[in-house]
C-alpha cells in the first residue's frame, strides 16, 4: 500500500465487545483511510476491513469493505464519480448529492466532514449510509457544529440521532458517547 503514514487511531467498542485500528495515510492527490474492525453484534462476529479513498478536499471518492459479518462474506465497493455513486457495478441514483462514505460500523468516516468543518460553525453534508446486515445503503444527512471546549455537536436527521463528539488533532473522533473511545 503506498502513501504516508499521517496518524493511526485505535479505538474500542463501548456498547459491544470489539475494536477498530485505523491508518490516514497522505497520497499526492488526497488521502486513504485503512482500518480493520473487529466487533460482536446481534448477527454475531464481525472481521470487516475497509480502505477509503479521499480527494485533496476531503470528499470520498471510493470506499471497499471486505471480510465476513455474522458468517456472511462482505465484498462492497463504492465509488462517487461524476454521474454519482456505483454500488457493486450498479449505478445508485438515491445516493445523488452524497458527498461520503459513512460506514456504520466505525467512527473512522466521521473524519471526512470534520475535516472539512470550519474552525468556527456548522456543516451539513449527506454521505452514503452504510449498516449492517446487509449490507444496507441509504443517504445519511449529517450536521456537525463546533462548540466550546473543543466538542463537536453531531446530528443525524433520518434516524434522530444526536451526541457531542471530541475530536483529535488529524480530526479523527476521539470519543464517541457510548459507542467509541480512543485508546491504546
Amino acid at each position: 500500500m503506498s502513501g504516508e503514514t499521517v496518524a493511526t487511531i485505535h479505538w474500542r467498542a463501548l456498547d459491544r465487545d470489539g475494536e477498530d485500528k485505523c491508518r490516514l495515510a497522505r497520497l499526492d492527490q488526497g488521502w486513504m483511510l485503512v482500518g480493520h474492525a473487529r466487533f460482536r453484534d446481534g448477527n454475531g462476529w464481525a472481521a470487516l476491513d475497509y480502505v477509503i479513498r479521499v480527494d485533496a478536499d476531503w470528499r470520498t471518492t471510493s470506499a471497499d469493505v471486505t471480510g465476513e459479518h455474522g458468517g456472511d462474506t462482505v465484498a462492497m465497493r463504492l465509488v462517487r464519480g461524476p454521474d454519482g455513486w456505483i454500488v457493486n457495478d450498479e449505478a445508485r441514483p438515491d445516493l445523488s448529492g452524497a458527498e461520503d462514505v459513512d460506514l456504520a460500523f466505525t467512527p473512522a468516516t466521521n473524519l471526512m466532514p470534520l475535516n472539512r468543518l470550519p474552525e468556527v460553525g456548522r456543516l451539513e453534508t449527506t454521505s452514503a449510509w452504510v449498516r449492517f446486515p446487509g449490507p444496507m445503503v441509504s443517504q445519511l444527512t449529517q450536521s456537525y457544529t463546533r462548540e466550546r471546549g473543543g466538542m463537536v455537536r453531531y446530528s443525524a436527521e433520518e434516524t434522530g440521532f444526536e451526541t457531542h463528539l471530541t475530536v483529535d488533532g488529524h480530526g479523527f473522533v476521539a470519543t464517541y458517547p457510548g459507542l467509541w473511545e480512543a485508546g491504546s
